[in-house]
């Protein structure tokens, strides 16, 4: 059953992801195995943070759009990191009123990684992720780019352990993503990203 935007249909689509860091995040999405006949998903990583990434994604998109090569749709993904309260929140204001989706972490894009391992909802530092990591016999750097093929076979975990802290922040009745410490979107994107990659075996 074709999913929610990546639906099975001959168009082919044009995606933009738009990352924080210039190394990690832009490479595990890049890694995706999607036709290029099917979909075009254009991984840019920016070195940007929360508010001035949404801004830049948003002036990318636009520009696409005048260049009548428009987006299907365009992700921003960053993390909470130590940035002040109101720019994270900015980020997301500014990305729903200019329907862009966000594929956040809070506190960083690691803890994605470890929920391939293991399920976590008490809040631990940036610093702590490497560790944790290791503990779980990943090898990780940001600069690594076999990541996503160290752990796509546990990929079904995480999504499962990322609905699971969903779940629990909403049983907790906290709906600010600021206030959610773990917590992460992030594989609502890697849902998209399998369905159209699942396109391309389609026929």
């Amino acid at each position: 059953m074709p999913g929610r935007g990546a639906e099975q249909t001959r168009e082919r689509r044009r995606v933009l992801i738009v990352c924080e860091d210039s190394k990690s995040a832009r490479d595990y999405f890049a890694s995706f195995d999607i036709d290029p006949t099917r979909a075009e998903v254009v991984a840019v990583g920016t070195g940007m943070n929360t508010d001035s990434l949404v801004e830049y994604a948003i002036d990318r998109r636009d520009k696409a759009m005048k260049a009548c090569q428009p987006y299907n749709e365009v992700w921003a993904v960053f993390d909470r990191d130590s940035f002040p309260p109101d720019k994270y929140c900015r980020a997301f204001e500014l990305a729903r009123s200019n329907s862009l989706k966000v594929a956040w972490a809070n506190e960083a894009f690691e803890l994605w990684y470890l929920l391939h391992f293991n399920y976590l909802d008490t809040g631990i530092g940036r610093d702590a992720y490497k560790g944790k990591l290791k503990d779980c016999g990943l090898v990780y750097e940001k600069a690594d780019k076999t990541t996503y093929d160290q752990v796509k076979d546990r990929q079904p975990t995480a999504i499962k352990n990322a609905r699971k802290l969903e779940r629990h922040w909403n049983e907790m009745g906290e709906k600010f993503p600021e206030r959610q410490n773990p917590s992460t979107s992030i594989h609502k994107l890697v849902e998209f990203l399998n369905e159209l990659a699942d396109l391309g075996s389609t026929g």
